[in-house]
């Protein structure tokens, strides 16, 4: 008889605790001086935006492939998005989608071109244009983000988010995942 068990989360490590100790800490001094929650959630929007550019920065190798790309890009996105993760959450709610979609336009417009590219070589899917396939693997990623915070579905190396994302933008699912797997073990 098979059983499934719900993936059990990996406990932090102590500098992962202190620095979620620190942020927590640094959130509670600011909604004591300035309760205006909106402005710190603002204030952490733009915060998490130049984490997914310096992510996106860390992980570009001229001359990769799109398919390359695209993989360093969904994994860094996945890192960043587990870092700042109840953050989704609480800017669509407080800030609302229009101003989360204006703080990711930096990264979308990066992953468009990218998209472009991998539509040309046949990589990706070409059945509608760069932008509106970004604009869905976008919200594909923000979903996946927000379930990765139950406790039935867990994605500590983004490998299961990222092959379903590259799926998504219309890459066979064998070759998504050996190539996630692939950049995963560099």
């Amino acid at each position: 008889m098979h059983t499934t068990e719900a993936p059990v989360r990996t406990p932090q490590r102590s500098d992962a605790r202190s620095n979620r100790r620190r942020i927590l800490d640094a959130a509670q001094r600011r909604l004591r001086d300035d309760p205006d929650r909106h402005a710190l959630i603002a204030e952490l929007t733009q915060e998490a935006a130049r984490a997914l550019q310096q992510a996106f920065a860390a992980t570009r190798i001229p001359g990769a492939d799109p398919l390359e790309t695209m993989t360093r890009m969904a994994l860094a996105a996945w890192a960043v998005g587990d870092q700042y993760r109840m953050l989704i959450s609480l800017g669509r709610h407080h800030l609302g989608e229009e101003m989360v979609r204006a703080t990711l336009a930096p990264a979308r417009e990066e992953a468009i071109a990218a998209i472009r590219r991998g539509q040309h070589r046949g990589v990706f899917a070409d059945h509608v244009p760069a932008p509106v396939l970004a604009q869905a693997l976008e919200a594909l990623m923000l979903a996946l983000a927000e379930e990765n915070t139950t406790p039935t579905w867990a994605d500590p190396t983004g490998e299961a988010a990222a092959t379903a994302f590259l799926v998504a933008a219309g890459v066979a699912p064998q070759i998504a995942s050996r190539r996630v797997r692939a950049v995963l073990r560099e």
